[in-house]
C-alpha cells in the first residue's frame, strides 16, 4: 500500500502510561488495518531536544491509502471507543508534526 503512495501523518506524543498506551495500540491495530492504514515508522524517543512539548517520547508515521481513508479511520466508532478507553488516559500531549502525500513508488526497471 505505502509503496503506491498515499497519505501520511507524522505524530509526536507524550506517553505518560506505557501500559495503557500498549492496550490502545492493541485495540486500534485491527481497526487501522481495516481502513488500509499502517505504521510505517515507530520510535520510542530517549531525549527530545526541541518541540512543543520537550517530554515527547514517541514519534511515528501513520500511512493510509488516501486522505479519505484516514478520515474514515478517525471517525470509526470502534476507534473512538479505543481512543477514549486507552489513549486519552495514557497520552498527555499529542502533536501532529506534518501531514503529506507520499509519492508513488518509481516503476521497476528491467535490465
Amino acid at each position: 500500500m505505502a509503496a503506491e503512495g498515499g497519505h501520511a501523518m507524522l505524530v509526536a506524543l507524550v506517553v505518560a502510561d506505557p501500559i495503557a498506551y500498549a492496550r490502545y495500540r492493541e485495540a486500534m491495530a485491527p481497526i487501522l488495518a481495516a481502513h488500509g492504514g499502517s505504521f510505517r515508522h515507530d520510535f520510542v524517543v530517549a531525549e527530545a531536544l526541541r518541540g512543543a512539548d520537550a517530554r515527547s517520547n514517541r514519534v511515528f508515521t501513520l500511512v493510509f491509502p488516501d486522505r479519505a481513508a484516514k478520515e474514515r479511520f478517525f471517525a470509526d466508532e470502534g476507534y473512538r471507543a479505543a481512543r477514549a478507553a486507552f489513549f486519552e488516559p495514557a497520552v498527555s500531549h499529542t502533536e501532529i508534526l506534518a501531514e503529506f502525500t507520499l509519492p508513488p513508488a518509481p516503476a521497476p526497471t528491467h535490465e
